[in-house]
């Protein structure tokens, strides 16, 4: 991501904005979506509060639709021969970082794109998302900002009663990704207005109803299981209760997800003996069952499987990238736990073939990883903890004054809130003392300045 300088559409005062120009998905998986929010190429003038799109050309790149596409804003007033001077650096890029056996003849055809929402159309088409499905998205989340406008729960009742149709999976299912963005974003107020909102539609509405009673079923199907496993969940408990709820595709297909790994080869032994015990209906019922139970599996395997391949390929881009700060940076939201577990196959894959430089690069990054998720003051924290001497601790403080700030003092008071809910006092009464001294330190580093 690069930053360029110019001048406000609005004040006209020079300000810093940044842009990103090529959105390639192989590189970067997270570039689509990226590209598909809308956020990117934003300028924000500190001056006048001017919030606005950034006129630059923007190349979008996924190898796995054979998409290469083009943009240039119209008022570039760009001519062909310019266009292609400025886009050609991205393209050859792209060549560059595909393997010979991904290249193809679409690559020497870039597809240009008139409007920048022409090019999110194409982009949403080849994921099979036509306009018209657009257009309805479009309805739905118009839908949800005016019921966010409403102020009483009398008024936006009227509008659920009259707009409930809209109110479908799909709906339901943007509400819930923007409740999850919210939070994630730490933006509680948005998360609270929007899960109240979710409140009040599930019993208002067909689908919400439909939907709760589901839940519900879900529910009591994961307590059983829970239950089970409290006195020890064996094989044939798990297959009691998946037979039990045979009927609800729903329910089978939720605790298919969260019992996975007891599905196996002895499962499904035991299910077939079911199946070869019974008769008529009953047999009828249980290969039926099977056979749901085969798919589900499959599926789950599948998204697993291309889930893990993207976080190797992932990995693979930090371990060849020159910048791993910067790239890190981008990425870090988007590690999970199958990132740490291909990153610890890797790299005990690369030791035992004796690959010291890519052994040696994987630890870099494992350590660049922990350094970038351990909050400011963390470490301090634990360095505190780790000794029971009042004067040691107070030389650590002092020592370490600058990062005594007031989210170093949040989190010391938050980890003493923590050890109350889990009965720890003694543990609680040392972090309190730590926070006192701390709280003492900076006070008087503030009455200096």
């Amino acid at each position: 991501m690069a930053k360029v300088q110019m001048s406000c559409p609005r004040c006209r005062q020079p300000l810093i904005a940044d842009v990103e120009q090529l959105f390639d998905v192989d590189a970067d998986p997270s570039a689509k979506q990226r590209l598909l929010s809308g956020q990117s190429n934003m300028a924000a003038c500190q001056s006048c509060g001017y919030q606005g799109p950034v006129s630059v050309p923007v190349v979008y790149h996924d190898s796995s639709k054979q998409l290469l596409l083009t943009y240039f804003p119209a008022d570039l007033g760009l001519p062909v021969n310019e266009q292609e001077r400025l886009v050609g650096p991205y393209i050859t890029t792209v060549m560059n970082r595909l393997p010979a056996e991904k290249r193809g003849a679409y690559l020497l055809q870039p597809k240009n794109m008139l409007t920048f929402q022409t090019m999110i159309e194409t982009v949403l088409e080849k994921d099979g998302i036509t306009k018209d499905m657009i257009e309805a998205s479009q309805k739905r989340l118009n839908l949800l900002q005016r019921l966010l406008t409403i102020s009483t729960p009398e008024s936006r009742a009227e509008v659920i009663s009259q707009e409930g149709a809209l109110m479908d999976r799909d709906f339901f299912q943007m509400l819930g990704r923007l409740i999850e963005a919210s939070m994630a974003s730490g933006d509680q107020q948005s998360a609270r207005a929007l899960a109240t909102i979710q409140q009040e539609i599930i019993p208002q509405t067909e689908f919400g109803r439909q939907m709760q009673e589901q839940m519900n079923t879900v529910q009591a199907a994961v307590r059983e299981l829970q239950e089970a496993g409290e006195k020890g969940l064996t094989r044939e408990i798990l297959l009691d209760v998946i037979i039990k709820y045979a009927d609800n595709e729903n329910v089978v297909a939720n605790l298919t997800s969260l019992t996975r790994q007891g599905m196996d080869y002895e499962f499904f032994g035991l299910l077939t003996e079911r199946i070869n015990a019974a008769s008529g209906a009953d047999a009828e019922k249980l290969t039926e069952l099977r056979k749901k139970l085969l798919e589900f599996t499959k599926e789950l395997d599948l998204q697993m499987e291309a889930h893990l391949n993207q976080t190797r390929d992932l990995l693979e881009e930090l371990i060849k990238t020159p910048d791993l700060e910067q790239v890190l940076g981008e990425v870090l939201p988007h590690l999970d736990e199958a990132f740490a577990q291909v990153m610890q196959s890797e790299l005990q894959a690369a030791r035992q073939k004796g690959d010291l430089q890519r052994s040696a690069k994987i630890q870099q990054i494992a350590e660049a990883i922990q350094k970038a998720s351990t909050p400011p003051g963390a470490e301090l924290i634990e360095s505190l903890l780790s000794t029971q001497d009042p004067e040691e601790q107070r030389k650590l403080l002092n020592e370490h004054a600058e990062e005594i700030t007031p989210d170093f003092l949040q989190m010391l008071n938050s980890l003493a809130a923590q050890m109350e809910e889990e009965n720890q006092p003694e543990f609680q009464q040392q972090v309190q003392e730590i926070y006192r001294m701390a709280l003492r330190i900076s006070m008087q580093a503030n009455l200096k300045k």
